[in-house]
């Protein structure tokens, strides 16, 4: 007779919550006689889709499984740590328990609908009085999902994996390959944002999941850089997108273009005819956004943005056969 999920998953559990060093997957295959029946009567292949579907189950009912390569071998093993999945007797006000029941609801048209209402009964099964609304409001907020990458990036944030994917910059033509350790998502103005470690960069970057070109995929081994204890993506996302900035630049605009330049002007004063002269922000992405105007923008301070604009202008108009820029496209920094 076939061998019930529900005590599959059990043993399954009591293996990984019982073991002192991480199981590798042919460990837990010989220590569980569902998965060597699957591997007897079938494929080892049959045996893999039956465990990591067992996994997934396991965490979508809230163990906390982590995997870790084993420094001899470099295979992956497979534990779950009683510190990390023992949690203390919760207790609710009216506030909080309104709080939850409505963050809930956000997630009710999103891909995380299905957690949002399995953490819900949990609670009520608890004890904990989590009431849900029970008729819509005139206004509910919604947090859309609908990028591919969301999902496993949210788990490979929670398990603390790094990942792989093309990634295609604002402006640029093309993608690039990046390797990150995934931190934390989060929404905002109407798109969600991935912060993290790239690798390659050995620094924070922050990634729109929009503009991830390919498929996900998760790699072994652990993280390099040390997690912040909080991740605020908001801040990172506004950093990079130039926002906040503490400091201020002077260029000088052709008349007529530039337009998205002008709005973010502080001032603006006539020079002659033809140019105009502007106090901006200065931040992160700057440089970038003054050399896609070309010839039409004239950096005149800071030195460090001059110096940057022109790089980045010499950098797009060499070729193979003259690595000098051309005066017209130089003179948008000088």
């Amino acid at each position: 007779m076939p061998i019930a999920k529900s005590e599959r998953l059990m043993n399954l559990a009591l293996c990984l919550m019982n073991t002192r060093r991480p199981l590798s997957k042919r460990e837990l295959r010989d220590s569980i006689e569902a998965y060597q029946e699957a591997a007897e009567s079938g494929t080892e292949d049959s045996f893999n889709r039956m465990f990591e579907r067992d996994k997934d189950d396991l965490r979508e009912l809230g163990l906390v499984i982590d995997v870790e390569e084993n420094p001899l071998d470099g295979e992956s093993g497979y534990l779950a740590r009683r510190d990390r999945n023992r949690l203390p007797e919760i207790s609710l006000d009216a506030e909080e328990a309104a709080a939850l029941s409505l963050a809930a609801g956000v997630w009710r048209q999103a891909r995380l609908a299905g957690a949002a209402s399995g953490a819900l009964h949990k609670l009520r099964a608890a004890g904990v009085l989590v009431e849900a609304a029970e008729s819509p409001t005139a206004l509910e907020p919604r947090i859309p999902a609908r990028e591919a990458a969301f999902e496993p990036l949210l788990a490979a944030a929670r398990d603390r994996r790094p990942v792989t994917f093309g990634y295609r910059k604002s402006g640029a033509s093309a993608a690039e390959p990046r390797v990150v350790e995934p931190w934390a998502l989060e929404c905002w103005h109407g798109h969600w944002y991935l912060a993290g470690w790239d690798r390659d960069r050995k620094d924070v970057r922050v990634f729109r999941l929009s503009r991830i070109t390919d498929r996900v995929k998760v790699r072994g081994g652990a993280f390099t850089a040390d997690v912040p204890d909080h991740v605020d993506v908001r801040q990172h996302v506004a950093r990079f997108a130039g926002e906040g900035a503490t400091a201020t630049a002077r260029i000088r605009l052709r008349r007529g273009a530039a337009f998205p330049l002008r709005t973010k002007a502080l001032s603006v004063g006539a020079v002659d005819p033809d140019w105009d002269e502007l106090e901006v922000p200065y931040g992160h992405g700057l440089a970038a956004d003054l050399t896609a105007f070309g010839a039409a923008v004239c950096v005149l301070a800071p030195a460090e943005l001059r110096a940057d604009v022109i790089a980045r202008l010499r950098a797009v108009a060499a070729v193979p056969s003259a690595a000098t820029p051309s005066a017209a496209t130089e003179g948008a920094a000088l």
